[in-house]
């Protein structure tokens, strides 16, 4: 699919360009991070030190089944009782290691009238929220290949610290190839705008190690919807191309199509490895998104505990 994106900008020259983006997001950090750590605060009651779903022998808890989730794991016995269904969780063990990647490539900057904030904010304060949260679980967070998995009480600080210290990748669309173990998992924050396959290399590389992952596409409702008629003009950030469309009310039919094609090849692409996928827009609270990952990762969890279990049986 061709990385079109709705926005419009001064030209300037790449090294001036990065130069600026890279400050202008430096100084917008200490402000994310306090907002990530808000709503850190609100996925509290539902993660709480080991006492979380995971690879383990131990009972934990039912909790409601989440759309998206594989009915095998639907524990019918206990969802007779009522009019819900319930999945049964085993307790997590033992800590692991979880990778964040958050794309800061320019069409992360587009922010339009109906939304809350741009793509990157929305998209840093994601990350950080859930780094901050599955810390604060016992569990360690890295960022791939910029920064080792680590405990710390100021992951939130350190990350920002990290990407702030980092203009080089503001240029990738997706993540660099770097090591990830088997049992640990990754989170990969992103417009997701680059061609299925190279986003299924991205993918296939990370799940071919074992470990589990989780998409989460940002979208602007404008990006969405193309609510525009009359003459447009769509300039692409990143490659330095422009389109003149002469009647954008027509053309916007077939703009919605490809991108409903295109999120529906990626939701594929992660059923099919077993990962996770959130849509996220951002004139939606950064609450939902964060407390739907957080419970969709305990379900991968505990999924592949069932399976780890099965094997060992």
């Amino acid at each position: 699919m061709a990385r079109v994106r709705v926005l419009e900008t001064d030209k300037r020259s790449p090294s001036r360009g990065e130069t600026d983006a890279a400050l202008s997001l430096a100084n917008r950090l200490p402000r994310l991070v306090l907002e990530a750590r808000r709503v850190a605060a609100t996925l509290s009651h539902g993660i709480h030190g080991r006492r979380r779903a995971g690879i383990g022998e131990s009972f934990w808890q039912f909790r409601p089944f989440v759309a998206g989730e594989a009915a095998q794991r639907i524990d019918w016995r206990r969802s007779a009782r009522d009019d819900r269904l319930y999945v049964r969780e085993r307790e997590w063990e033992a800590s692991q290691n979880i990778w964040l990647w958050i794309d800061r490539s320019a069409s992360m900057g587009y922010v339009s009238s109906l939304a809350q904030a741009p793509k990157i904010e929305r998209a840093l304060v994601l990350g950080l929220a859930l780094a901050d949260a599955f810390v604060n679980a016992g569990e360690r967070v890295g960022v791939l290949g910029l920064m080792r998995a680590r405990a710390s009480g100021q992951i939130a600080e350190k990350i920002a610290e990290a990407l702030a210290a980092d203009p080089s990748s503001l240029d990738d669309d997706l993540p660099p190839r770097a090591p990830i173990g088997r049992f640990d998992e990754a989170i990969l924050i992103s417009d997701f705008l680059s061609p299925i396959p190279e986003i299924t290399a991205v993918v296939e590389g990370i799940s071919g190690r074992g470990a589990l992952g989780h998409l989460v596409m940002i979208v602007d409702p404008v990006e969405e919807t193309f609510p525009f008629s009359g003459q447009a003009v769509l300039r692409d950030l990143e490659v330095g191309i422009e389109l003149r469309v002469g009647d954008a009310a027509s053309w916007g039919e077939a703009y919605r199509r490809r991108i409903a094609l295109h999120r529906g090849a990626i939701e594929d692409l992660a059923r099919r490895r077993g990962w996770t996928f959130t849509l996220h827009h951002t004139d939606r609270p950064a609450s939902e998104a964060a407390l739907r990952i957080v419970t969709l990762a305990a379900a991968a969890r505990g999924g592949r505990a069932g399976a780890v279990a099965g094997i060992g049986g």
